[in-house]
């Protein structure tokens, strides 16, 4: 008999080790090696290469000769998923979606395959519920259930084996984690399980044309559970957020081979599921009638499209000997550099006071477009001196002072006009060169020139 052989997987950062250890000495996380079973590969006194996309035997061609005319994309039936996926699916493509249990995963696949059934062969396998339970949610949400083929079956061989008869357009998976092969002699969800199973999954949906969504869990931290090699293989990875108590969901792409990356997408959670948000900017800028110290709205980019965000700021004189600054949706760190900016080059000393920062709508903004219009809103709580409502803001700050331009800047001011803004505080770079209807644009160069505009 061969001796089975091993290896040690990081779940973090997929690093494989020849023995256990308690730190993974590439990423420096403790507690994530895991054994790992490594499949002997079996040889043939005639090797042969397996084909992609369908093909019996691998050639080589001219990139040029490609045919791209017999994969077109074809779309989901939501346009805010079509937006994430780059356009629409693309046949053939393995698609990851993760979240946090309840954020509405499985809620959202069952919509779009139900109504994609109507069209073309569709295919939802469950791991985690039974068929009854899929029929109520469906019943529940009042969605067309007729003609979506069901399966309950936790083995990746044997679903393989059943959508050969059926030969889906599209199918899903839920979830990766329960998967398991039958060569890999571990528990469902250990590191080799869903190793092995994404691989499976993927080659086999390359292999025939058939787009598949996977679902995919995620761990205490919000990443997704399971090896790294799991987002590698496959084409396109998006994230659906959101608070289980909140009304909205935001699908954000990390990861799209056929598209671009870190595009949104909004969705509500009602009743009847989840509905697509056409015009994201109205509900995350839900503002009060009054103006009210310590608010500004800045204008972020997602992707291929502009969004307007309210940020607020609640600057208090501290009570403790070390100041607190909390940011929700923004870098702590960049919070206090920000501070230490303003104190250097802007005169405003807060080394005695609180500061709260926080994004409207529980949205995450990374870029820092975001800089100014967070220095603006806590000058204003510290003043205690509102902005005006038909202001917005956008810019890098610099550890100079310097007022830095950010892309897509003409874009984002036509978007403000959209809404209603009359002016706008951008930087010098991001001032558009012919005038638009209706906004005062102050291009500002330096932070001070910022802070004497608002006089």
């Amino acid at each position: 008999m061969a001796k089975r052989k091993t290896a040690y997987v990081c779940s973090d950062c997929g690093a494989e080790f020849p023995r256990w250890q308690g730190q993974c000495s590439e990423c420096k996380a403790w507690n994530t090696i895991s054994e790992f079973v490594v499949s002997s590969a079996k040889t043939n006194s005639k090797p042969t290469l397996s084909g992609y996309a369908g093909q019996t035997s691998a050639k080589i061609e001219m990139l040029n000769a490609i045919d791209l005319e017999s994969l077109p994309r074809f779309s989901a039936g939501f346009k805010e998923l079509d937006r994430v996926l780059g356009g629409g699916i693309v046949p053939g493509a393995a698609m990851l979606i993760g979240g946090s249990p309840g954020a509405g995963k499985s809620t959202l696949l069952l919509q779009v395959m139900c109504q994609m059934a109507q069209t073309v062969t569709a295919l939802y396998v469950t791991g985690e519920e039974s068929l009854q339970q899929v029929a109520m949610r469906a019943k529940r949400l009042t969605l067309p259930d007729d003609k979506l083929m069901m399966l309950a079956e936790t083995s990746v061989e044997t679903i393989c084996d059943l959508a050969l008869t059926k030969k889906p357009k599209i199918m899903v998976i839920d979830s990766i984690q329960v998967m398991h092969v039958a060569d890999v002699q571990s528990a469902p969800g250990s590191v080799s399980q869903v190793r092995e199973s994404a691989a499976y999954l993927t080659r086999f949906a390359k292999q025939h044309h058939i787009s598949m969504f996977l679902v995919g869990h995620v761990t205490k931290d919000g990443n997704l559970a399971g090896p790294k090699v799991l987002e590698h293989c496959i084409d396109s990875s998006m994230m659906l957020e959101g608070e289980s108590d909140g009304r909205y969901r935001t699908l954000r792409s990390h990861k799209n081979r056929f598209g671009a990356v870190n595009e949104l997408g909004v969705f509500a959670m009602t009743e009847k599921g989840l509905k697509e948000v056409n015009n994201p900017s109205a509900i995350f800028l839900s503002r009060g009638e009054n103006e009210t110290p310590g608010s500004s709205v800045m204008v972020i980019w997602e992707g291929t499209r502009p969004l307007l965000v309210e940020i607020q700021a609640l600057v208090d004189y501290s009570q403790m000997s070390n100041p607190r600054r909390i940011a929700v949706g923004l870098d702590q760190n960049r919070l206090s550099m920000l501070l230490a900016v303003l104190h250097r080059h802007g005169n405003v000393q807060m080394n005695d006071q609180d500061v709260f920062v926080n994004v409207v709508g529980g949205v995450k903004v990374s870029e820092t477009s975001a800089d100014l219009a967070l220095l603006l809103a806590m000058v204003s709580s510290f003043r205690n001196r509102s902005l005006p409502k038909d202001l917005i803001v956008f810019g890098e700050v610099g550890l100079a002072g310097e007022i830095r331009p950010v892309p897509n800047g003409t874009e984002r001011i036509i978007e403000a006009a959209k809404h209603g803004f009359k002016r706008a505080i951008v930087p010098k770079a991001n001032a558009p060169k012919q005038a638009i209807n209706g906004m005062k644009v102050i291009p500002v160069s330096q932070l001070s020139d910022a802070l004497d505009a608002l006089e």
